[in-house]
């Protein structure tokens, strides 16, 4: 009996097998996603169903209600923009930017980069403590540290003193954030939105899905979005990490009203609560009036926003097109786009970090080096600490500023945004940023063939990975 127990269980899973696998090449996002599942799948059924429970969800669709119910927002925000005006620097062409967004680019803004943790955490806890009627935060990951617990504290003081706290962080993320830390934010008044509480995925096997989005909004007036997190690796404490390179960014001016309505819709998503008609939404220009756009992407999306963001990116490009990452795992289409660029003259510089915090997408990027560096790609590796900025710059006129890596979970899996400045002396500022980085960089020259044993046997094994990194 026992046997033919065995015998079942076998055929059963190897049924599994190939209904995922079928359902795999019809669903993947990519043609490498679809092949690697699929070839895993069946060449590894027992490992490979249970991952492909966990992993192998290729789209979300609970967005999709909220991005109804928040279109009298977005129509308003069509209608702000062309009281506005024009942008007042439209090149490169905003156009396939506004259509991956959903959202017009606006005028009247101030966009101020945050370089590193001091600066960020200085302008957040400013504004957290001035603010007035309403606070909206959100982060994939909170510690409680030292750094957390401050954070933690000026939130709940802010509810005390009577503003609208909303709290929102990633159980994936911040899984380690303890029961008590949350407990102490709701006894302050604040509300604590975690997704086992609302409609949202209830089951680890929706873990592949992971809003990586890091935004504060106070009363409707100044926004914040970039790389950083909360804890104390953020301010350069970590032993393990030593000082940490990253980029924020404060938002003021109409662009805001973007920032909160994807803020709206993640809260939605949560929760089950609309708060649309709780916010305010006229957000008065700035002098500075810079054209800014909000673009967010996720899982949900009917097209490929993360990706054909960074493609529109690279296509636009006519001088230089730099890109600071944590992470270098581009999918066929961003590493043709690359080449490409550097095949037409564009000069493009791409910067990671030398040090390690997840190994197998820091062996996956060398398996793609070489074919950059061939046709004129530079590879810079940062190595003073560890760099996690995400920052995209074009020419001299858009700079991008936000939480998307340059890899397949940002491009496909995670929830992302990234905002857009359309203005030279942002670009400028941008720039002079980056040029200190590189300052702190070194150039790869070094091949793939004549890289340590681990690395050259590593990097095209974790390649592999590519599809869910």
């Amino acid at each position: 009996m026992w046997a033919e127990l065995i015998i079942l269980a076998v055929v059963a899973m190897h049924v599994a097998a190939a209904a995922c696998a079928w359902r795999a090449l019809r669903k993947s996002r990519t043609p490498e996603g679809s092949v690697g599942w699929a070839v895993f799948l069946l060449a590894a059924p027992f490992w490979g169903v249970p991952l492909y429970l966990i992993f192998g969800h290729h789209k979300y669709s609970r967005y999709f209600i909220t991005r109804r119910e928040s279109a009298e927002v977005v129509a308003a925000l069509n209608d702000r923009a062309g009281k506005l005006g024009p942008p007042v620097r439209p090149e490169p062409d905003p156009a396939p930017f506004e259509r991956l967004a959903g959202m017009p680019v606006l005028r009247g803004n101030r966009l101020t980069p945050l370089i590193d943790g001091e600066a960020a955490f200085a302008a957040m806890f400013e504004a957290i403590d001035t603010a007035e009627s309403y606070l909206l935060v959100q982060f994939f990951i909170i510690h409680d540290d030292a750094t957390g617990r401050a954070f933690g504290e000026r939130l709940a003081a802010a509810a005390r003193r009577g503003v609208k706290v909303r709290f929102l962080a990633d159980p994936v993320g911040s899984y380690r954030l303890p029961a008590r830390y949350l407990a102490a934010l709701r006894a302050a008044g604040v509300e604590v939105a975690e997704r086992r509480e609302g409609p949202g995925p209830r089951t680890r096997f929706r873990i592949n899905f992971r809003n990586h989005r890091k935004t504060v909004i106070a009363d409707g007036r100044r926004g914040f979005i970039g790389g950083l997190n909360v804890g104390d690796e953020y301010m350069g404490l970590s032993e393990r990490f030593g000082p940490w390179r990253d980029t924020h960014l404060e938002l003021a001016g109409p662009v805001v009203a973007q920032l909160q309505l994807m803020y709206a819709e993640d809260w939605h998503w949560a929760r089950g609560e609309l708060i649309l008609d709780q916010l305010a939404w006229d957000m008065p220009p700035e002098p500075e009036d810079m054209s800014a756009l909000l673009v967010p992407a996720g899982p949900a999306d009917e097209l490929e926003t993360g990706a054909l963001l960074f493609f529109a990116a690279i296509a636009a490009a006519k001088e230089r097109v730099w890109i600071a990452s944590p992470y270098c795992v581009p999918d066929s289409d961003l590493m043709t786009a690359l080449k490409h660029a550097a095949l037409r003259g564009v000069e493009v510089r791409i910067l990671v970090p030398d040090a390690i915090d997840h190994r197998i997408p820091w062996l996956a990027a060398f398996a793609c080096f070489d074919a950059l560096r061939a046709v004129g790609v530079q590879i810079w590796r940062y190595r003073e600490g560890f760099m996690h900025q995400k920052v995209v710059l074009v020419d001299d006129r858009l700079a991008a500023i936000g939480t998307a890596n340059f890899d397949n979970r940002s491009f496909r899996l995670n929830f992302e945004a990234m905002a857009l400045g359309f203005d030279r002396d942002f670009a400028a500022r941008t720039a002079a940023m980056l040029d200190d980085d590189f300052a702190r960089a070194y150039l790869l020259e070094t091949p793939l063939a004549k890289q340590p044993l681990h690395i050259r046997l590593g990097a095209p094994v974790a390649r592999l990975f590519a599809p869910i990194l």
